[in-house]
């Protein structure tokens, strides 16, 4: 198949889209700005859908608008079937989940973007010439299947990671750390098969190659996460994150989608940088961590607690002394989520607002069960 030149309409839409995340990213850094850009990331993803379904019909030569063919209204329709009913489908989950299930939630929507990586990569392996990456010799294209290789090894490791992600934030199964006997080893080893592979893959695109890579990252997935016990878990759904922001742009390129690869890029990044901040602030090693639990035998034993004095209050107390501030700064916790608390504490803000107090919120990067938690109940 003969490769199309982008229209640079859609090279221009794309771009667009990209600042709309980028803005969505910034607004969510902050409770007060967190609904714009929860807005901003919608209408750059609208964009990015809107413009990959237009550049599916040809645009004849010298002309600016799309003009589809039957075969592309057929196909249109069906790629809309789908997102319909994938929209019913996230809008009764959104409806229903408790805010204190969110984090397996979000859990298991990273499982969905890992496997949809693994089946644009086989889709790709499969039909090469539909995705214009056939060579003049009837083989893939080396790059193209470096890329095909990447992408379909972080995306099968992103989804069986999110899967016991999902299970152990449900409660389905042990949070504590299910440590396996010489299991770095085994995941070193894991890990050397697959870089292998895809470079071999390069070379050779026997079907054994491919196959080989997707178990072996399904299977690594498996094994980076049951060794990671429940305090950790935040960071692991934060990783998971950036897995699929990289599965993503992987896939970008491959399908020679500009949107992916920035959104991809953006995801990734921001995953990873958040993950070494949550690492950070609970005194843990960032390495340690996404390598499967190290140093989880010494965390796991506990060390005594110092008993500190305190001193009784009632809400009475609490709230003269409130009301006489100059400035508050709230620290939320988990029990506010457990609770249903935000609420009323949005109330009691406001109240000391309109009583001249300066009201600020200090949270802590890990606070809640998964990244962001404490943002998004306050947003």
């Amino acid at each position: 198949m003969e490769h199309i030149a982008v229209p640079a309409w859609v090279m221009l839409a794309y771009l667009v889209s990209g600042v709309c995340f980028i803005f969505a990213l910034r607004g969510l850094s902050s409770p007060s700005t967190s609904q714009g850009g929860n807005r901003m990331g919608m209408l750059g993803m609208a964009i990015a859908v809107g413009t990959t379904l237009l550049l599916r019909a040809p645009v004849p030569e010298g002309g600016f608008l799309p003009q589809p063919t039957p075969d592309d209204l057929i196909i249109l329709l069906q790629i809309m079937a789908a997102i319909g009913l994938g929209a019913v489908i996230g809008l009764v989950t959104a409806r229903r989940i408790k805010m204190t299930d969110m984090p397996q939630l979000v859990a298991a929507f990273h499982s969905l973007v890992g496997l949809a990586a693994v089946l644009v990569g086989w889709a790709a392996y499969l039909n090469p010439e539909a995705f214009g990456i056939l060579g003049a010799n009837g083989q893939i294209n080396p790059v193209s299947r470096l890329e095909a290789g990447l992408g379909i090894a972080i995306g099968a490791i992103t989804f069986s990671g999110s899967v016991i992600a999902f299970l152990k934030l449900a409660g389905k199964m042990s949070g504590a750390p299910i440590m396996l006997p010489m299991r770095h080893v085994i995941n070193l080893g894991t890990l050397i098969a697959i870089i292998g592979l895809t470079g071999y893959f390069m070379t050779d695109q026997s079907l054994w190659v491919i196959a080989t890579i997707t178990a072996l990252a399904f299977l690594i997935g498996f094994l980076l996460i049951i060794p990671i016990g429940g305090a950790d878990m935040p960071v692991v759904v934060s990783m998971l994150n950036s897995y699929s922001g990289w599965a993503a742009a992987a896939m970008g390129f491959t399908l020679h989608n500009t949107a992916m690869i920035i959104t991809g890029a953006l995801v990734g990044s921001s995953g990873a940088i958040l993950s070494y901040i949550m690492c950070k602030a609970m005194n843990r090693s960032f390495i340690s961590v996404i390598a499967g639990g190290f140093g989880a035998e010494a965390g796991a034993q506990g060390e005594a607690k110092e008993q500190r004095p305190w001193k009784r209050g009632s809400a009475e107390d609490a709230a003269y002394m409130l009301g006489e501030a100059e400035k508050v700064i709230i620290i939320p916790g988990y029990g506010m989520a457990v609770s249903q608390a935000q609420h009323a504490l949005r109330e009691m803000a406001d109240l000391l607002k309109a009583k001249g107090v300066e009201v600020k919120y200090a949270i802590h990067p890990v606070a809640g069960r998964m990244p962001g938690h404490m943002n998004v109940l306050l947003a």
